[in-house]
């Protein structure tokens, strides 16, 4: 399974450290996700992470950015939802209904969310029964290119191989282990993406 870490929606100091460090220990996809910023923070995050990375970067907005940095792809989402004049890159984009999953036209890949009770949003509970997602995977409505979003951990991580998800996406799991306003120590975030990097093999 591929493992796709969202950021945090604010910027902080060591973020490019911790997602360079990630990128090292395997990560798949960082989606970038800073909504109502200023579009000169993401390029100075852009710019501090190394290059060879920027090819498993997305962005939700200032999609502008693709081309600057080459980075892999867009996310679309109903506040930015139009792509940039002969796009050509990746494309993704979130759902939120097993009945979105049949409209993915021209999609790369999709979220799926929330599959459980959300760790960073504690009012965004699971949409979905078990026997739902199983009666998805069977007609072929969850596949490869959907990826598990909301709740995910490591002892989440089975269940959704399970399902049949190409992905899951991490938030809350990893970020609730370093405090962005005043840590500097990120080790346990790293011990931690080791461990979901495992589950998720």
């Amino acid at each position: 399974m591929k493992l796709i870490l969202l950021s945090t929606p604010d910027f902080f100091v060591e973020e490019d450290t911790i997602i360079t460090a990630l990128f090292e220990e395997g990560l798949d996809l960082f989606h970038m996700r800073k909504p109502d910023s200023e579009p000169i923070y993401s390029e100075r995050l852009l710019s501090l992470i190394p290059e060879q990375w920027h090819n498993r970067i997305v962005v939700h907005n200032h999609f502008y950015l693709v081309e600057e940095f080459g980075l892999r792809g867009i996310h679309l989402s109903q506040q930015h939802n139009q792509l940039p004049q002969n796009y050509h890159g990746t494309q993704s984009r979130s759902m939120h209904s097993l009945e979105e999953l049949h409209d993915r036209a021209n999609l790369d890949y999709v979220f799926l969310s929330p599959v459980f009770d959300s760790i960073s949003y504690p009012d965004r509970h699971s949409a979905y029964t078990p026997q739902q997602l199983h009666d998805a995977t069977r007609a072929g409505i969850i596949d490869r290119k959907v990826m598990a979003a909301g709740g995910v951990k490591s002892e989440t991580l089975p269940l959704l191989k399970d399902y049949g998800f190409g992905g899951a996406v991490v938030l809350g799991d990893l970020w609730t282990r370093f405090n962005i306003h005043s840590g500097l120590d990120y080790k346990e975030v790293i011990a931690h993406f080791r461990k979901l990097r495992k589950a998720a093999e």
